[in-house]
């Protein structure tokens, strides 16, 4: 491919790239896609009343393939109280910077956590548990009685 193809895609993923992260922000609910996997399509605002974690990464990226076991951690832990969404894009030539971004969103449909970079396990724990701790919309409150 030639080189000025390639700049051109890079430039072009990372102007979209920029848009969509511009646009994601804590205590906002994230910017509405839908989602196809094996299991069917679903959008994102779907899966509200649940921690959603979604973590954007590329098997070329080596941050990204090291944190994974992170995740697989996680869902051990939280199992069926946290949805997990792992979204990879594959081409080789996009800079690893943009894909590597890690969204924690709470019951509400609100982010609680951004993480761009590499990920910790105690910084992915600590989010998860911050956001479940977050009511569920219509939940009531401690003493609150319906």
């Amino acid at each position: 491919m030639p080189a000025e193809k390639v700049m051109q895609m890079f430039a072009a993923f990372v102007l979209a790239a920029t848009t969509v992260l511009a646009h994601v922000r804590e205590h906002a609910p994230p910017p509405d896609f839908t989602i196809t996997s094996a299991k069917g399509t679903k959008r994102l605002y779907d899966l509200r009343g649940k921690v959603v974690v979604l973590n954007f990464w590329a098997t070329w990226c080596p941050p990204c393939t090291d944190e994974l076991k992170y995740f697989v951690r996680a869902s051990h832990m939280f199992g069926s109280r946290i949805d997990l969404l792992t979204i990879s894009s594959e081409p080789h030539d996009v800079a690893a910077s943009y894909l590597r971004a890690t969204v924690v969103i709470d019951p509400s449909g609100r982010v609680s956590y951004i993480s761009q970079g590499g990920l910790s396990w105690d910084e992915l724990r600590t989010a998860i548990l911050s956001a479940l701790a977050t009511p569920a919309p219509g939940t009531p409150g401690p003493g609150v009685l319906r």
